[in-house]
């Protein structure tokens, strides 16, 4: 019996401590403090950031350019890292042949070449790169035109990814603005603008893409498509922030500090940017991290369908557009691959937007 209530009175004392501990904490310590706690969101938050690290660094992480052409390697299946005391990390070279029934062009590993695996390796323009060789290695093996198709996929993180961030941010501009007027007026400005978010999200998203992504000229560069397309699906997804910021404002402005700075003359501007913006912060983060795997995997479907990013430039949908048919993934599997990194960004964008959502709220529990 007297354990029991010592047990009790120690749980209590330790709630008592940890209350006390969170009563000297910020509002941005407790968020960190929390969000640090959820291992999920951190491994994911860690995935996303070597991502992005490696898109950034394409050019040195890549061991090839990803238009460099090898026909004489075309549809070179996945190579084999090999490893020995002797040799160290290697691959096999490649000896090619003809398949029996189908006449094409196959590629077996040749033991008797030997490549070492060079980290740190300058290829023939002086260009440094992570890893290499002199012969050929091929670790996700090629395409129809011998292109390394890791490389590709290092490269077109590039563009997925930074489609996404940059899509959320023209979306975040147009949605706070908009949202913000309409909580803060109310009145026929908040009708005005509630009407046009609901024509807007009356059309299914995907359609709207498509319409919008084939009205782009065909005479315009790959970069031009890429702001084009970027512009296409911030303009699309503005309207659900919007709704969330409105949301937020709405419940804000009935707050005595808002009706203090209204009472004491200060200017709508100054309520908006000082007082209720600030507050809607941490929230408008969480939908933007919700928002970008959305964006991500709009260019790919674009880009799959033949709409969107358009070669030379390359992305995960235009990769994913060369294993369209049932026929190439039957004789070259390896060009599904792609699709693996666009799970895995959009798995940890809602792992760390989840994890996110529950660190704005610190005193749940």
């Amino acid at each position: 019996m007297n354990d029991a209530k010592s047990i009790n009175v120690e749980n209590q004392s330790s709630e008592l401590a940890k209350a006390e501990e969170l009563g000297y904490l910020s509002y941005r310590q407790l968020i960190w403090r929390r969000l640090r706690s959820n291992r999920m969101g951190l491994a994911a938050a860690i995935v996303l950031l070597l991502s992005y690290i490696i898109a950034l660094g394409a050019d040195f992480f890549a061991p090839y350019h990803f238009s460099q052409i090898q026909m004489q390697y075309r549809h070179v299946p996945p190579q084999k890292l090999k490893l020995s005391l002797e040799n160290g990390l290697h691959v096999y070279g490649l000896k090619s042949g003809q398949a029996p029934k189908t006449r094409e062009l196959v590629f077996t590993p040749n033991p008797s070449q030997i490549f070492p695996v060079q980290f740190l390796y300058k290829d023939d323009r002086k260009q440094l790169h992570l890893f290499g060789s002199d012969g050929p290695m091929f670790i996700l093996g090629t395409d129809r035109m011998g292109r390394d198709l890791l490389s590709r996929i290092i490269y077109g993180a590039r563009v997925s990814l930074t489609v996404g961030l940059v899509g959320v941010l023209i979306s975040l501009v147009f949605g706070s603005i908009l949202g913000t007027i309409s909580g803060y007026f109310g009145g026929w400005v908040d009708t005005l603008i509630q009407r046009s978010i609901e024509i807007l999200l009356a059309f299914p998203s995907i359609p709207l893409w498509m319409a919008l992504g084939a009205a782009l000229p065909t005479e315009w560069s790959s970069i031009t498509v890429y702001f084009g397309i970027t512009v296409i699906l911030a303009l699309v997804s503005w309207g659900g922030l919007a709704r969330q910021v409105r949301g937020k404002v709405m419940a804000y402005r009935e707050l005595d500090f808002v009706k203090a700075a209204q009472a004491s003359g200060a200017s709508h501007w100054h309520i908006v940017v000082r007082h209720l913006l600030p507050g809607s912060y941490s929230h408008i983060i969480v939908i933007a991290t919700l928002a970008i795997p959305g964006m991500i995997l709009g260019e790919t479907s674009l880009s799959f369908l033949g709409l969107g990013i358009r070669p030379p430039m390359t992305s995960w949908g235009v990769l994913l557009e060369e294993a369209q048919r049932v026929t190439v993934l039957l004789h070259y599997p390896w060009l599904i691959l792609p699709a693996i990194p666009v799970l895995i960004v959009v798995i940890a964008f809602n792992f760390l937007g989840d994890a996110l959502r529950d660190a704005t709220d610190p005193y749940a529990d």
